[in-house]
């Protein structure tokens, strides 16, 4: 059964190495070598990365003990990280926390839902109701990458 729980300080490396891989090994998929590693580089300060996450104060998904996903909700509706982990793709993982971010969506009386999509997630997120605001390129440690603004409302 997957256990969603609030972040925790000595979360951060693990989910250093839970985003690290998931963009080198699943968004391989849609972009190059050299974007995936300027997205996740080999050499990353986890002091910076510690800070990050303690700002972001994600949701943690664990199965069996093992934390297997991550994702947050800022008061203003941005999802600024959803990561599920690449050895656990399609297990229910994602769905598990898009669902708990649509609870306190509606628990906390957020209208508007809205993240920078990656080319990889754009279905995911397409499921779950969020349309393409925008396509728009970004720069990423001298890499351009391709994502999408998308967002999702609510009445």
């Amino acid at each position: 059964m997957i256990k969603i729980r609030p972040y925790q300080s000595d979360d951060a490396d693990t989910l250093w190495h839970l985003f690290f891989n998931t963009v080198r090994v699943v968004n391989a998929r849609n972009y190059s070598k050299d974007q995936v590693e300027a997205w996740a580089p080999e050499s990353f300060d986890i002091s910076v990365w510690q800070n990050k996450m303690n700002d972001l104060q994600p949701f943690v998904a664990e199965l069996n003990g093992a934390i297997v996903g991550y994702c947050d909700l800022q008061p203003d509706g941005l999802i600024d990280h959803f990561f599920c982990h690449h050895e656990y793709q399609g297990q229910g993982i994602g769905k598990a926390l898009m669902n708990h971010i649509l609870a306190l969506a509606d628990e906390r009386g957020v209208s508007r839902l809205y993240s920078h999509v990656s080319i990889t997630a754009r279905p995911f997120f397409e499921h779950f109701g969020f349309l393409v605001m925008n396509e728009q390129r970004i720069s990423v440690r001298g890499q351009e990458l391709t994502n999408f603004v998308m967002e999702r409302r609510f009445e």
